[in-house]
């Protein structure tokens, strides 16, 4: 999560700078100030759903071989990648999905239990032999 806080952090402020282009108005105060929560939050919305139904995998993920599988399902549905979304944009930050994840049997965080997705470890690819 630290990693892909790293990137999401640079993914907002590349995207607040575009924002701030568009909209000539620096800082962002009033109706505007809401546009960019609103604008930010479709763009991480965006990003995590685009590499979810892309192979289950933001970059982060696939840099510690972590992936998300709805299991008996090829590839996680539209409807599944953003009800997860929501959820983990609502339970992660209160730490309450992270607390779950600490009792839960099968270590899975509530977002994960309540959209019925699950985070899998992605086995290395095998070294050519030289």
């Amino acid at each position: 999560m630290l990693y892909e806080s790293l990137l999401l952090f640079a993914v907002g402020f590349a995207s607040t700078g575009l924002f701030y282009l568009a909209s000539g108005a620096l800082p962002a105060t009033g109706w505007l100030r809401h546009a960019l929560q609103l604008y930010l939050g479709a763009v991480f919305a965006a990003y995590f759903l685009w590499c979810w139904l892309r192979g289950g995998q933001t970059l982060a993920m696939k840099a510690w071989r972590i992936r998300l599988v709805v299991p008996g399902r090829a590839g996680v549905p539209s409807a599944t990648a953003l009800l997860r979304f929501l959820l983990a944009a609502l339970l992660v930050p209160t730490g309450i999905s992270l607390l779950w994840s600490v009792f839960d049997a099968q270590r899975q965080f509530l977002h994960d239990r309540i959209a019925g997705t699950r985070l899998v470890l992605v086995p290395p690819k095998p070294r050519a032999s030289a």
